[in-house]
């Protein structure tokens, strides 16, 4: 397998969605799948197991991840450590994000770095909200911004950055729809979406709660591979999902509706490390990172 390949593979492996995997290496899906067919052609074996809706590792699959991907992390630190002593830098940071405000607040303590330290460059991503914590535990991150509760072997938790107000996603015909506010009750009224990847039971009874906080049964809508689908499902009507308010700044379509949560606890955001302590220039980034914050809350 060539280097090339090798990316592709583990792209998808992490993704596992053609289209995302396409945009995040800039071809496209058709080279993605071609790339996927002659690696099973070579393999003899699927690598993948397909349907209409998700795309899922086989048992090779995940073997062959889990190979490659500590190999190719040496050679990416190799190769960045030669450009970094080639251009006479310092050192990169990699820094993920699971939603887009927090992605625009990652990016402006990028420059705000940059400034402070200018031999150091930070190089940012996203992290998929159904598979939050792997690329931290993998190596692959250094910091990141995600949802809290975090409860999670092998990562620690940083400062809170910020706590967002939540609201109610839900269809446009749903009468809840016309409400200027929804309570946390009235969740017994539409069925919540799930998604399949949360296994943290912090995050699930934060995200996607079971009942009320009376104890009425909360129905359970369809269970979805990946956040993206979420929108799309709502909008088609099969259901609802408890979302950050400003979530409506960047998810507004056809057929949604956004209606403030008048109860319930905050969604918070806020800082994840590895457990095994994170060295200077992450400290210092995190100290611009909650800096930024204090300053945006002021």
């Amino acid at each position: 397998m060539e280097l090339r390949e090798i990316e592709i593979f583990l792209t998808l492996a992490e993704e596992l969605h053609f289209g995302r995997t396409a945009e995040r290496l800039h071809i496209t899906p058709s080279r993605v799948s071609h790339v996927i067919k002659k690696q099973e052609r070579r393999f003899g074996a699927p690598l993948f197991a397909r349907t209409s809706r998700t795309v899922r590792l086989t048992p090779l699959g995940e073997e062959l991840r889990d190979e490659l991907l500590p190999a190719q992390q040496r050679i990416r630190q190799a190769l960045e450590r030669a450009i970094a002593h080639g251009r006479g830098t310092t050192g990169e940071l990699h820094a993920g994000y699971t939603t887009p405000w927090c992605a625009e607040l990652l990016l402006r303590a990028t420059d705000a770095f940059h400034d402070r330290y200018p031999g150091w460059s930070v190089r940012t991503r996203e992290v998929s909200f159904g598979d939050p914590y792997r690329p931290l535990l993998r190596g692959e991150l250094q910091v990141q911004i995600a949802e809290f509760p975090v409860v999670e072997p092998g990562i620690a938790t940083g400062p809170v950055l910020f706590r967002e107000p939540r609201a109610l996603m839900l269809p446009a015909g749903h009468p809840l729809a016309a409400d200027p506010t929804a309570s946390l009750e009235d969740l017994a009224e539409v069925p919540l979406l799930r998604l399949d990847a949360i296994h943290s039971r912090p995050a699930a009874e934060v995200h996607f709660p079971q009942r009320t906080p009376l104890g009425r049964p909360i129905p359970r809508g369809p269970s979805c591979a990946s956040w993206h689908e979420i929108p799309v499902l709502v909008a088609a009507g099969f259901g609802a999902s408890i979302v950050a308010a400003r979530a409506a700044e960047y998810h507004a379509r056809p057929g949604v509706a956004f209606v403030p949560l008048r109860d319930g606890p905050t969604l918070d955001y806020g800082v994840l490390l590895p457990a095994d302590g994170a060295d200077a220039p992450v400290r210092a980034f995190t100290d611009v990172l909650r800096t930024l914050a204090d300053t945006e809350r002021a």
